[in-house]
């Protein structure tokens, strides 16, 4: 399997779960910029969208979406336990934290990474964000992880989203329970590997 990906981005959520389930991955990263990978590919060819992740299997199959991805390679390793089996209700409840992550908190951000959003448009992704951190903030309150007791890959992309405050001035030290969180999810050792294999350790 290939995981593309750009350092730091929305990919490393996957990059995080594949290590965490010790599947074997190449990884192939993409310039954004230019829409070609470090191999010279035209990254459009994989994705017509422009954007990371994309997985390619040796079967020619491909993912676009990173909360499929996450939730394809936990079922690849489920002694792993990354996600509740198919099927459950539980199963159900990963997946209504992944659409959550991804509509209101992930797709928050990017406004504010783009140079050409209007000044109204981004503090308007900043009081979205500020609410919905503020439930989520709540819920981690008396949860350890999203799922209850157990790390899942709902954990890992919005470990990876709560990472992209600090260049946007979306300070999440008003949260103790969120820096909490990140700094716990921060010192797993899968973790630690995926932002060390990205580049990303200072």
């Amino acid at each position: 399997m290939k995981l593309y990906y750009s350092p730091g981005a929305c990919s490393l959520s996957p990059h995080i779960v594949a290590c965490e389930a010790e599947l074997p991955i190449e990884l192939v990263k993409v310039d954004l910029g230019s829409k070609h990978t470090e191999n010279g590919e035209d990254f459009l060819t994989l994705n017509p969208n422009g954007y990371v992740p994309v997985l390619t299997l040796d079967d020619g199959n491909k993912l676009t979406e990173g909360p499929a991805i996450i939730q394809y390679l936990a079922d690849l390793a489920p002694d792993k336990k990354l996600a509740p089996p198919a099927g459950t209700f539980e199963r159900y409840q990963l997946q209504e934290w992944l659409n959550f992550i991804s509509t209101e908190i992930h797709k928050s951000f990017s406004p504010l990474f783009s140079p050409a959003a209007p000044e109204a448009t981004k503090q308007f992704a900043i009081d979205t964000l500020t609410a919905r951190l503020e439930t989520t903030a709540a819920y981690l309150s008396v949860h350890p992880y999203l799922l209850g007791d157990n790390f899942s890959v709902a954990d890992a992309y919005l470990f990876v989203t709560l990472g992209w405050g600090q260049y946007v001035n979306v300070d999440i030290s008003k949260w103790p329970v969120l820096v909490g969180y990140r700094d716990k999810i921060t010192q797993r050792p899968a973790v630690q590997n995926a932002i060390k294999e990205e580049g990303l350790l200072k």
